[in-house]
């Protein structure tokens, strides 16, 4: 790889969020039940307007992190990662599939530490942009994101949340998924659910604000379906123990918990090895695997800076339809932490002996391709790589397998899900820029609709979870 330009980067990270500041978009309400709002704690640090403190914290941020560059060139890719299945059961070694010379491994390491030092002792200056006691969920979207996400909240609403919601844009119209750890930090809320524009959930997010693993831990995670694969350099780099590859497996950040007041100080982190992440802090903490990029940044932020978390054990699931060569997987489900939590805190784990307790139920689903989007590619021509045909080409469910895993929904998502989709194409059709040139989308959509759930309830019992 060729050396580290800071000035590209840089440049580029800045107009992002200069964008970011102005590009706040506030979708539905933001109710004041006591469902969705803790109590607040009065201060006048926090009378200023919104755009006024994210732009205060900026100020302060940004040189400590531009100071604290990693003076070296990127890491250099000996072959990529791949993706290694997560065994708990078997340890083996750790990949070490990046080359860097002692020199700029020490400089990278020099840099990361002062910066954690200056963040903490910079709280005079870096004021929070949050509200106290705030919560609510944020997510990135824009593009042909924006018709998913309103979907997503659709099914949002539909589970009986009422948390606020705030999206964040690059701009007008694009969609950018490396603003996440920024639109976290510029948040007005101080707990956060995050959720990415394809995702969405069964039960109320808040309901997992209030227990355990959330209350304790102040950050949750779901895992992806790989093992671990960050760089052993980056232990060294960021001055901890190389952590055991039986540990847990690699995250997947399309959903997160976060507390703000309790985790300032790894989210800042997160924001350190953003900013750098595509010239060194990206290949480090995944070295060329699935879904490289500020997917690990989360949690290894939170173990560098000593700050504690939560890690659902419990395995994500592929649900789509059977095709000659196996499943062909169209979303992720992620289980219940507060079940997860409730056996992993006695000793019980399922990811090493699965008839220790049935599998807890599914919270979220990431339907992450393609996206259900009737504008985009939802509706193909090919059976196998198509969500919403049959093998004959007919239309046809995307979510019919594994059976044990849709049984877990507890009713029928799909159909909830299609309803909702179903919903905003025909009242929006003409509300989105990235369908302006799509006519007939509203039919399309009750043509499927028509063929394949017209005749189903949510009451099916194929899609009710068993007793």
């Amino acid at each position: 790889m060729g050396a580290f330009r800071p000035g590209r980067a840089r440049s580029l990270v800045l107009a992002m969020l200069a964008l970011i500041l102005v590009c706040t978009v506030y979708l539905y309400w933001s109710p004041t039940s006591a469902s969705s709002t803790v109590s607040l704690v009065p201060s006048t640090a926090f009378e200023v307007p919104l755009a006024e403190r994210q732009k205060d914290f900026w100020k302060a941020l940004q040189p400590i992190i531009e100071q604290h560059n990693p003076k070296c060139p990127s890491p250099e890719k000996l072959e990529d990662a791949g993706g290694l299945h997560f065994d708990p059961t078997k340890d083996q070694p750790r990949p070490d599939l990046t080359r860097m010379s002692e020199e700029n491994v020490k400089s990278m390491e020099l840099a990361h530490a002062a910066f954690l030092e200056d963040v903490k002792n910079a709280d005079k200056d870096l004021k929070p942009v949050h509200t106290p006691g705030k919560r609510g969920l944020v997510s990135t979207a824009g593009a042909t994101y924006l018709p998913v996400f309103v979907s997503s909240l659709c099914m949002l609403r539909r589970a009986g949340s009422t948390l606020p919601v705030e999206v964040f844009m690059k701009d007008a119209g694009e969609y950018e998924k490396r603003l996440k750890i920024f639109a976290v930090l510029f948040s007005s809320f101080e707990e956060i659910v995050w959720m990415d524009a394809d995702c969405f959930p069964l039960g109320k997010p808040e309901d997992l604000l209030d227990s355990e693993p959330f209350k304790s831990n102040g950050l949750v995670t779901w895992p992806d379906f790989w093992a671990s694969s960050a760089s052993p350099l980056y232990y060294k780099i960021s001055r901890q123990e190389v952590t055991p590859m039986t540990a847990r497996q690699s995250s997947e950040t399309g959903i997160f918990l976060v507390s703000k007041k309790t985790h300032m100080l790894p989210l800042l982190l997160a924001a350190y090895y953003n900013f750098y992440g595509p010239s060194h802090y990206f290949r480090l903490l995944s070295q060329g695997g699935p879904g490289e990029g500020d997917k690990e940044t989360f949690l290894q932020a939170a173990t560098a800076a000593g700050a504690s978390f939560y890690a659902v054990s419990e395995r994500v699931q592929a649900i789509g339809h059977a095709t000659k060569d196996g499943l062909s997987g169209s979303a992720m489900a992620q289980s219940d932490p507060r079940q997860d939590f409730a056996l992993t805190t006695k000793d019980q784990w399922r990811t090493k002996d699965p008839a220790v307790a049935p599998p807890p139920p599914i919270f979220f689903i990431h339907a992450n391709y393609p996206k259900f989007n009737p504008g985009d590619n939802v509706f193909g021509s090919n059976w196998e790589t198509s969500p919403t045909l049959k093998q004959d080409g007919s239309d046809g469910r995307a979510w019919t397998a594994p059976p044990e895993t849709l049984k877990r929904f507890g009713y029928d998502v799909e159909r909830a899900y299609w309803e909702e989709i179903k919903w905003v194409t025909c009242h929006l059709e003409g509300s989105f820029k990235s369908w302006e040139h799509k006519a007939g989308l509203c039919v399309r959509v009750e043509e499927y609709w028509h063929n394949v759930f017209a005749e189903t309830h949510t009451d099916d019992p194929k899609f009710t979870q068993d007793a």
